[in-house]
């Protein structure tokens, strides 16, 4: 059949890492390039980018039209196996413009034959082994007259299908299958992603599915449910009541994530994390300092009150595993000096540890907890309870050695692990891409080193302002990570990532968005460093911002290009019909960059034309068109401009927010962006009173003066 092995190097990137800092001009030609070398009739070195990539990949010459295909099953199928089957036609059908129908029974000529060779065994389960001979390993034959998926497992022919879908090559008439063999399974069992449902805003039930849906197209196969309250429990109607999830929504939820073999996991905090328990009055007594964030372990209520708990969390989720949290606790000190035992706070954690444990033993589940706390008190390495799954975390890829800090003790007393990365996103502006695939390429080379059992790629929204969908990206690139063997490709990742999200018009426009996004973000970063979020909403006049602000200029010049770039990119990827449930959150993240760069710009150029003037007031005339007419008034001054951005973004960012989310939070949250308006409303006010009360002649205070206090 001619068939040759496939090497990645075989395909150039369409977007290199260069490809940022060209002028506009020339990366609109790039993009032109891009997009003639992702239309049909390519070479065979052009096919498809596949994430996460085969394990083993040989193509060979010659196509399989999609019209007239037919799905077919080997055997009687299940319910999964019916499901797997209804995504491949639908995928099909829309490519092809044609329908592509599913038969039970009979012969399976011109068509693509699903072959489960062994029981459903839908989700993961403890104990599970990655490798060639694994639950999730599937193989796929196309030929120029048909094609065999082939699994173990109705989640093997799941992936199989999934892969299948990216496969797809041309549209219409032209839609075809390329002749190709693959053989692949997962290098890691685990491969989850935690969504924080507790920090932020609450995701809505669908936006939930909508993760699901995404996760499951990147082979992920765990989804870590993070509630600190954010679950509704009998008995307890105080606890963030406009703030969780009601139990037939969980339930739904999980139903959704096993169609898509992907297991919802419950990932709490019954430790610390939990002062939405404790500013209930009723519950305050329970916490180690008043209206606290942690259990007082000695409080023999706690475990009456976790027993409660755990009764309705296990009948709930029926995921065999559950993660327990206690992470930072960080009272644990204070609580042992308030109890006589201030050498013992390692027994006071280690205690509780093992009674949560206990509790959820007695169920059958096998236990998970955050790693920080153990490796900081080694000790416990030793008391840790049979079979509990410790999961070290670390954000961080600037400090390799930080890995081994929380790798290397666990290892080293043969506790089972996980490892946790991060998209970085929970006080930023944007997402640091660059940052967050350094931390899961860094963190999971250890972790194969340290024999961890999978990667669990955390999601976090500390901020309070996040929108998720800008972290895909992120959460995409880890789903990959953890599957293939091979390293990802940082320089190919957007533009592959791009392809396979978006139609051919589409997807160059978002790979330079993309690139555009990280490079802004990261020039906003040279400015604020990495928690540019929080430092967004700071006194543009104080003095250490304003000398911060005037020594980087440059960098805030650098960072509006490239934010008004993406959004230029994401307006031409829109109006070419790409996907506003992905792309609208990454448009408002451009024009948010925008606003941020142009807002610190403001400051220091209106401090340098105050200064101008010298130390009196000039003459009217000069006033007037140096000063008043430029900064003050209504029309398109720089106040104003100010004035006009924040109240556009405000609507963009509630229209955003409830595209993802419940109202739950959100007016808090709009709280900052009328709180940036009045601040610039006060200012002009307080500028203008000062211009109308001033003659020509008298002293001018510094700018600085007038601001302050406004």
């Amino acid at each position: 059949m001619g068939i040759k092995a496939f090497h990645r190097s075989e395909r150039s990137s369409v977007y290199p890492l260069a490809f940022c800092r060209l002028p506009r001009p020339w990366k609109r030609l790039a993009i032109l390039v891009a997009l003639v070398a992702i239309l049909p009739g390519r070479c065979a070195a052009e096919h498809n980018p596949l994430l996460p990539r085969p394990q083993e990949i040989h193509y060979g010459t010659g196509e399989l039209s999609l019209r007239g295909l037919t799905i077919c099953f080997a055997s009687t199928p299940g319910s999964e196996d019916r499901f797997a089957a209804s995504e491949l036609s639908d995928a099909l059908s829309a490519r092809a413009e044609a329908s592509i129908p599913i038969r039970e029974g009979g012969r399976c000529e011109h068509g693509i034959l699903l072959e489960r060779t062994g029981g459903i065994d839908a989700l993961p389960v403890p104990d599970e082994h990655p490798g060639p001979d694994s639950r999730e390993a599937y193989s796929l034959k196309i030929t120029a007259d048909s094609a065999t998926a082939s699994a173990r497992s109705s989640a093997g022919l799941f992936y199989a299908v999934q892969t299948l879908k990216q496969l797809v090559e041309g549209t219409e008439a032209q839609g075809v299958l390329p002749v190709v063999e693959i053989k692949d399974w997962p290098a890691l069992a685990y491969r989850g992603v935690m969504v924080d449902m507790s920090h932020g805003a609450l995701p809505t039930e669908k936006e939930v599915e909508r993760q699901l849906d995404f996760l499951a197209h990147w082979k992920n196969n765990q989804y870590y449910f993070y509630s600190e309250a954010s679950i509704e429990l009998t008995g307890f109607p105080l606890i963030n009541p406009e703030g969780r999830f009601s139990k037939d929504e969980v339930r739904r939820i999980i139903s959704y994530g096993r169609e898509r073999h992907i297991d919802v996991v419950p990932c709490l905090e019954l430790f610390g994390h939990l002062h939405d328990l404790f500013r209930v009055e009723k519950y305050s007594d329970l916490s180690d300092l008043p209206h606290g964030v942690e259990f007082d372990p000695s409080n023999p209520k706690v475990m009456t009150l976790l027993t409660n708990w755990v009764s309705q969390l296990v009948r709930l989720f029926p995921s065999p595993f559950v993660h327990i949290g206690f992470d930072e606790t960080f009272q644990i000190e204070i609580a042992a000096q308030e109890h006589g035992s201030a050498s013992q706070p390692a027994q006071l954690f280690v205690r509780q540890l093992s009674n949560v444990d206990s509790l959820f033993k007695q169920h059958g589940k096998t236990v998970m907890a955050w790693g920080d706390i153990m490796v900081k008190y080694p000790a416990i390495l030793s008391q840790l309870p049979t079979g509990l799954i410790a999961v070290a975390w670390e954000y961080d890829p600037d400090f390799k050695s930080h890995y081994q800090h929380w790798l290397g003790p666990l290892a080293a007393q043969h506790v089972p692990h996980m490892i946790a990365s991060g998209v970085t996103c929970w006080n930023q502006v944007m997402p640091d891409y660059a940052r967050s695939f350094d931390n899961i390429d860094t963190f999971l080379a250890a972790g194969r080193k340290s024999g961890a059992m999978g990667l669990i790629n955390t999601l976090w929204t500390d901020a309070a302002q996040n929108l998720m969908r800008t972290a895909w990206p992120g959460l995409a690139y880890g789903a990959g990570a953890a599957w293939q063997s091979a390293p990802m490709d940082h320089q190919t990742f957007f533009s592959d990532y791009a392809r396979l999200m978006y139609a051919p018009s589409v997807a160059p426009e978002v790979t330079a968005a993309l690139k555009d996004l990280t490079e802004s973000e990261l020039d906003l970063q040279k400015v604020f460093g990495r928690e540019d979020m929080l430092a967004l909403w700071t006194d543009p006049f104080l003095p250490a911002t304003l000398k911060r602000t005037t020594e980087h200029l440059a960098d805030l010049h650098e960072m509006r290009l490239q934010a008004e770039d993406a959004e230029e990119h994401l307006d031409e990827a829109l109006s070419r019909g790409g996907d506003p449930v992905t792309l609208g959150s990454l448009w408002f993240g451009s024009r948010l960059l925008d606003y941020a760069g142009q807002r610190f710009q403001t400051a220091p150029e209106l401090v340098a034309m105050w200064r101008r003037f010298g130390p009196r007031r000039p003459n009217d005339e000069l006033w007037w068109n140096e000063w008043d007419s430029q900064v003050t008034y209504p029309d398109h001054s720089r106040l104003f401009d100010l004035m006009d951005a924040i109240t556009g973004l405000r609507s963009t960012y509630r229209r955003e927010w409830l595209a993802e989310y419940t109202p739950y939070r959100m007016d808090t949250a709009l709280g900052q962006w009328d709180a940036e308006y009045q601040y610039w409303r006060r200012l002009q006010q307080s500028l203008k009173r000062y211009s109308e009360g001033s003659h020509e002649g008298e002293p001018l205070p510094s700018l600085e003066e007038l601001a302050e206090g406004h």
